[in-house]
């Protein structure tokens, strides 16, 4: 059967890059069994105005609220109870494009087969829907179980506002230099709950890219699914530095505040 990515080029790499992402997440360890979700908004690579295939494969199904920044776009989503490993690999056997209908409430599975996207679809949704309606030019988004991250979400310590972005930041410069934003901190909720997905957004929208779920995992939004993977990764390697040190027996001094204001005058950051 002719798979919609061979007739949409600009449409299979991004998919392909998904790909890239799903099989770097499961050598790091950070998607185990059918942990973790992607979507990324393909509405410009499928063409805007584009028609639904001959006929769409599955739907309408709803998404459970109306979300009216959506009307007519499309999306790649992972499937639910599907593996990332496997996602690497054959990603449009493990994951849908969809299309949402004008309604704004419901959508179809369109390509190439009919794999139920995740479960955590409203929630990813809802997120895209705001970052449409803010103008943003990001278009993906990925949820993860970055190890230590995750670890460090386990004392109330590191839950203060900007208490951990601040020990990451002076870590490594890199960090400081490639997220800016910081980390955003979303106390524990259940896992696919609206009240997550509304948490994240509020995060999100005091100018946070990425969101640590406390004891679950991290949200983080990037123009591709490169840059949303590339943050989270950068994030980690200094939660690696700091286990690392605290492992042979000492508390880092990190970089001094004057040493981070110097990075973010260098590279004019935003925060």
């Amino acid at each position: 059967m002719k798979s919609i990515l061979d007739t949409r080029p600009t449409l299979a790499a991004e998919i392909y890059k998904v790909a890239e992402v799903a099989g770097y997440l499961w050598e790091k360890g950070w998607a185990e069994r059918n942990g973790g979700n992607i979507t990324i908004n393909v509405t410009n690579e499928v063409g805007c105005g584009c028609s639904l295939p001959d006929k769409a494969l599955a739907g309408p199904f709803e998404i459970g609220e109306t979300l009216p920044n959506l009307k007519g776009c499309w999306f790649y989503c992972k499937g639910t109870n599907r593996r990332m490993r496997d996602l690497a690999r054959d990603p449009m056997a493990n994951g849908s494009v969809i299309k949402i209908t004008d309604d704004c409430a419901h959508y179809y599975i369109v390509a190439d087969t009919v794999v139920p996207p995740t479960s955590e679809l409203p929630s990813h949704l809802a997120v895209h829907n705001y970052l449409i309606g803010k103008g943003s030019s990001y278009k993906a988004c990925v949820h993860t179980h970055p190890t230590q991250l995750v670890a460090m979400s386990h004392t109330d310590a590191f839950l203060k506002k900007d208490v951990l972005t601040k020990l990451l930041w002076s870590m490594i410069p890199e960090t400081k230099a490639y997220c800016p934003r910081g980390l955003g901190i979303v106390p524990y909720m259940l896992p696919g709950s609206k009240a997550l997905a509304d948490a994240t957004i509020a995060a999100i929208d005091e100018d946070y890219d990425v969101v640590l779920w406390e004891k679950h995992g991290v949200f983080a939004i990037g123009e591709d699914v490169i840059e949303a993977f590339d943050m989270i990764d950068t994030l980690n390697k200094s939660a690696l530095i700091y286990r690392d040190a605290r492992a042979m027996g000492f508390i880092p001094d990190g970089m001094t505040e004057s040493q981070m204001a110097e990075i973010s005058k260098a590279f004019n950051l935003p925060k």
